[in-house]
């Protein structure tokens, strides 16, 4: 991941309804979770969701797919590895001690597994 990717996605996250949003998708797994259901768990009005879950697409940290009448959003857990990764990448100066529970907690993040 370039500096530039990894601006673009903390700025997105950095917003209380955005992060909410995302860490609900993340736990939603790889099916991803219908707006109106998003809209409803974070009792946000569908016009800021909307623009919340636009801003978390354009970074790539959410992507969406139709349903009927439906918007599915779910979590691009490949971005969310490629941002913390990108973080980590110089951790500590190679310290293991603090690195290695990180770089395991990393390793084994996917869908339904982070926590």
């Amino acid at each position: 991941m370039k500096a530039k990717q990894a601006i673009s996605a903390l700025s997105a996250l950095a917003h209380d309804g955005r992060l909410a949003a995302f860490r609900l998708l993340i736990k939603a797994g790889p099916e991803g979770m219908a707006a109106g259901d998003i809209a409803a768990r974070l009792k946000m009005p569908p016009s800021s969701l909307s623009t919340n879950l636009l801003l978390l697409s354009n970074a790539g940290l959410v992507s969406s797919r139709r349903d009927g009448r439906s918007i599915i959003y779910r979590a691009d857990y490949g971005a969310m590895r490629d941002l913390l990764g990108f973080l980590i990448e110089d951790c500590c100066n190679g310290s293991s001690e603090i690195c290695t529970p990180l770089a395991v907690t990393l390793a084994t993040c996917g869908p339904g597994k982070c926590r």
